[in-house]
């Protein structure tokens, strides 16, 4: 969805039911140095995170008491409820309600799958963030490469319905119950690691490992997370506040591509990155996250100095910023999960794993925040 923002906020339209893209030039006209939308990019985001975040903060409370399969039947009825409904959308309110749709099946989803991992050896975790990255990079380049080649937003939209049956099907169909992770082979430890892929009952979901824990432990464990937490958070932060908040204005006139074409591009490097380093923890392992932090705040500086100052003569250096701004987001998710999975004990590793999903979202929600505003300052200026 946040591929399709750029089309989202400009699309009308026209007899046929065909979709194309039409500019929706910034009230302030050609005053403004920028092609600017009405409504930033970052509008998409908020409506594409805030349900997640509503999600990853009442998971850790009591989502562990509705057994996972129920969980993963919702988020893929939503997956596809949302590729309709902005499809066949008449209004960019429409389109924004599609979007909601598509972020609870993507934080109900993800904090569902990232608690599932508790229950496998540790290196699924490298798995996860593979598929995960994987699974951005195909839906952007999937996009890129439908509308380059002539197939209208909608129609490419609606290509994407086998995705969520595809997820329904792996998930019920093909994924097995885990082996128990208790070397001895205990009946009881069997029962508890398939107790949540097989628990049809709140209560039997409540007996799997960390769901008995008391709130004063909960908390305790949730503070020893935050040099986990912060980190992420600052990473997700710079890379969406540049990703919804600046792509859309690094427009570049000097190129044979549309602005909206370069929006996509933009994306499709960006999820590029991402898959790279999310496969990437068998080859490198980051322990102090804080320095990915820190390289990210500075890649969101030089991009937000060149849209004011515009100094970056080149199209493709952009490409290349993109590229590795995507490398460090995904090294951090990987890694930060990777340390979690690895040094937390069994009893507390589920709810670990759902506390810090948390991360990413919060991160993201503040920079669409803090990115509308500054979407229609920076669209005032002469």
């Amino acid at each position: 969805m946040l591929s399709a923002a750029h089309d989202i906020l400009r699309h009308e339209r026209t007899s046929g039911n065909q979709s194309h893209v039409n500019p929706m030039p910034f009230p302030h006209g050609n005053a403004s140095r920028f092609d600017c939308n009405a409504v930033s990019t970052a509008a998409v985001l908020l409506a594409d995170i805030l349900p997640t975040l509503v999600i990853k903060l009442l998971a850790p409370l009591g989502l562990h008491l509705l057994p996972y399969s129920p969980r993963v039947l919702v988020s893929g009825v939503c997956s596809a409820g949302s590729f309709v409904l902005v499809a066949f959308s008449h209004s960019v309110g429409t389109s924004l309600c599609g979007v909601v749709l598509a972020s609870i099946s993507s934080g109900l989803g993800e904090v569902t799958f990232l608690s599932l991992t508790a229950f496998y050896p540790s290196p699924v975790i490298s798995w996860w963030s593979s598929g995960t990255g994987g699974a951005g990079l195909l839906g952007a380049l999937s996009y890129l490469g439908l509308t380059q080649a002539g197939l209208s937003p909608q129609h490419t939209l609606l290509s994407m319905l086998g995705i969520p049956c595809l997820l329904l099907a792996s998930y019920f169909l093909v994924l097995t119950s885990p082996e128990p992770q208790d070397p001895g082979g205990e009946d009881e430890a069997e029962a508890t690691a398939r107790q949540p892929l097989i628990g049809s009952e709140a209560q039997q979901s409540a007996s799997a490992p960390g769901s008995s824990l008391s709130f004063r432990e909960r908390w305790t464990v949730f503070k020893g997370l935050l040099c986990y937490i912060v980190p992420l958070v600052l990473v997700y932060f710079a890379e969406y506040f540049i990703n919804q908040g600046l792509f859309e204005l690094l427009f570049f006139r000097n190129t044979s591509l549309s602005h909206a074409q370069q929006y996509r591009w933009y994306q499709m490097l960006y999820q590029a990155g991402v898959f790279v380093s999310r496969s990437s923890l068998r080859c490198c392992h980051i322990r102090f996250t804080w320095a990915l932090a820190l390289l990210q705040c500075l890649n969101l500086a030089f991009l937000l100095v060149d849209v004011l100052l515009n100094f970056l003569p080149s199209i493709y250096l952009v490409f290349l910023i993109i590229l590795y701004e995507g490398l460090l987001g995904g090294a951090a998710y990987v890694n930060t999960f990777h340390n979690i999975a690895v040094e937390t004990s069994d009893k507390h590793r589920e709810f670990a794993m759902a506390a810090t999903c948390i991360s990413d979202t919060l991160g993201i929600s503040l920079s669409g925040v803090v990115a509308l505003p500054l979407h229609d300052f920076l669209c005032s200026l002469p």
